[in-house]
């Protein structure tokens, strides 16, 4: 499906914010997806993300959370959100979602996916109104608990070998399955943080350190299989 990608201004109680927005061609109604980014902000790879979604046939909005107050400070500002669980990140995450909901080619089921970052606050908003969310080797929350209290459908896709997320995907298994809650959790024996990235993940000065050092680099063998299990899962969800 081809799709439209163009940048946006996002309404907000503190102004406007940049956003990127990805739209099928034709008439819709389509579902929407809240997308966010990954620590690099949006880049090439983030871009590509949201034209791959929006190509399964949904509306997917990124909203730049880097995009006020010069880049350390937001940097620093959305961590501190993503730990305490509340904040200006996630503000504008509901205006980008506000957004979708309110347009005419919008069906008003809404999902959020997020990948590195992004994953993890894709987590912590899965009992924030959405009809799904698609965690991507997401950082896990201090207080599980209260992220799945009344949590939608989930969808996790983790890396074996990434080091910063050790055991996570077997307690999500494990918690979800407690709570009843529907879920389709999958960890890949062979890849390792940022694996879903259909090209190098940081800055280029960066690339060669991540990849050699750290072990981010791309397995398209497992980022294929894991966006069929995220359609598949968004279908049953959100359409």
């Amino acid at each position: 499906m081809n799709v439209t990608v163009t940048e946006v201004s996002i309404p907000t109680a503190d102004g406007l914010l940049r956003g990127v927005l990805g739209v099928p061609e034709g008439s819709g109604p389509w579902p929407a997806a809240v997308m966010v980014h990954e620590v690099f902000g949006i880049d090439e790879n983030m871009r590509a993300q949201i034209e791959r979604l929006a190509s399964a046939g949904y509306i997917v909005l990124m909203p730049d959370l880097f995009s006020r107050g010069g880049a350390r400070k937001c940097l620093n500002a959305t961590f501190r959100a993503l730990t305490s669980g509340r904040g200006q990140a996630f503000d504008d995450v509901e205006a980008a979602k506000q957004m979708l909901i309110a347009r005419d080619d919008c069906t008003g089921k809404v999902g959020v996916i997020g990948f590195c970052m992004g994953g993890g606050f894709a987590l912590q908003l899965a009992n924030h109104g959405y009809g799904a969310s698609a965690v991507n080797y997401g950082m896990m929350p201090k207080d599980l608990d209260a992220v799945l209290g009344g949590a939608c459908a989930i969808i996790g896709s983790y890396g074996a070998k990434d080091k910063t997320l050790k055991g996570a995907a077997a307690t999500m298994e494990r918690e979800l399955t407690a709570r009843g809650i529907p879920h389709d959790i999958k960890e890949y024996p062979n890849a390792n943080h940022a694996f879903m990235n259909p090209g190098p993940a940081g800055p280029k000065l960066l690339r060669p350190f991540m990849q050699k050092v750290v072990g981010f680099r791309p397995y398209p063998e497992d980022a294929a299989d894991a966006w069929m299990r995220i359609e598949k899962f968004f279908a049953e969800h959100l359409r």
